[in-house]
């Protein structure tokens, strides 16, 4: 059973003007222990990997937490750039929450979340998708269906594929006493999977994605990426979210930024049900949800990806918002493209 975010996870450091107080420091010493063990680990798995050249350039879209840094939208966001000038772009995915270990190609038609995860689905609305566990044996399959370039999505802690750009998402959301590494701890101590330094040293550029309603990055923020190109992106809605009352749920891995981008896209949103991440919701979730949506006057509303979760006798009750990632500056982002795609 997956289990909620730890909010303490996320708190803005005191070096940047956040409260220590709230911070949970004594759990976060407990777990210390913990989070070295898995920075070793992860630090070896890296080392002593002998990465593969599938025959396509590999663009790899990664984080350095455990999520909630928009990567999926980022990803789709490319694979839309990529076939918009010609190449034919597949996505590469583990398919976390599904059942096959592929490789196989994703068909939103016939496979359900269960199946293949929801991010695939997601993915394969926009461009031909591969779920692989071993990604060398998914990207090999992706190239010999014709794929020009890969878009790697959630790749960069996995070293099996040589990739021609490594791009990590960060989450800019910096408000309300927000870091997106908190304090710089690792998991399960902090949201990191690495330290933060390592996985910056593997990273060609950083994409900052912005919510909807945050004018620009946090200046403390970008100084943590000298040296590096920053490209920031902004998650925007790609249609309003439903009129009247709503109730809002969703099992991301930060709930309460769907909440705040609901109601800063105007949506009037009476109460809100969170779920741990990649959620499987069961029957009596939903009948809840839907007992307390009556009772409110509202409508269900939840993202793209949990309502790819959703039974298919519920989908009809529940509206999903969908929003993508835009670049701020294309002509940056196509730059960084060429240098890694020859046939762009």
């Amino acid at each position: 059973m997956s289990l909620p975010t730890p909010r303490w996870w996320y708190v803005r450091p005191p070096a940047h003007g956040g409260a220590q107080g709230r911070s949970a420091p004594a759990l976060r010493l407990l777990l210390r222990p913990v989070s070295w063990v898995w920075a070793w680990a992860t630090a070896r798995r890296i080392a002593r990997a002998t990465p593969v050249d599938p025959g396509a350039p590999v663009i790899s879209v990664g984080n350095l937490t455990v999520g909630g840094s928009g990567k999926t939208p980022v990803a789709r966001e490319l694979l839309c750039v990529l076939r918009a000038h010609g190449v034919d772009a597949f996505a590469l995915s583990r398919g976390y929450g599904g059942r096959q270990a592929g490789p196989l190609r994703v068909d939103p038609e016939r496979h359900t979340a269960a199946a293949v995860g929801d991010e695939p689905l997601l993915l394969a609305r926009d461009a031909p998708t591969i779920v692989a566990r071993d990604r060398p044996a998914g990207a090999r399959l992706a190239a010999a269906q014709g794929a020009e370039a890969l878009v790697l999505d959630d790749g960069h802690q996995n070293p099996s594929l040589a990739k021609a750009l490594s791009l990590i998402v960060v989450d800019g959301e910096t408000r309300q006493d927000e870091w997106p590494f908190g304090d710089g701890a690792v998991f399960p101590a902090g949201p990191l999977r690495e330290p933060l330094a390592a996985g910056l040293r593997r990273a060609d550029a950083v994409v900052i994605l912005l919510p909807a309603d945050l004018d620009a990055p946090d200046p403390d923020l970008l100084r943590l990426f000298r040296g590096r190109p920053v490209l920031v992106a902004r998650l925007e809605p790609a249609q309003p979210p439903p009129a009247g009352p709503q109730l809002g749920f969703a099992g991301v891995a930060k709930p309460w930024k769907v909440a705040r981008a609901l109601k800063a896209a105007g949506c009037e949103l009476v109460d809100f049900a969170p779920f741990p991440d990649h959620a499987a919701f069961r029957e009596a979730d939903l009948r809840f949800l839907s007992a307390r949506a009556e009772a409110l006057g509202a409508g269900l509303v939840t993202t793209e990806k949990d309502w790819a979760r959703l039974p298919p006798d519920w989908r009809a009750r529940v509206t999903p918002w969908p929003v993508r990632a835009r670049f701020l500056d294309e002509a940056q982002l196509l730059d960084l493209l060429r240098g890694a795609v020859q046939s762009l």
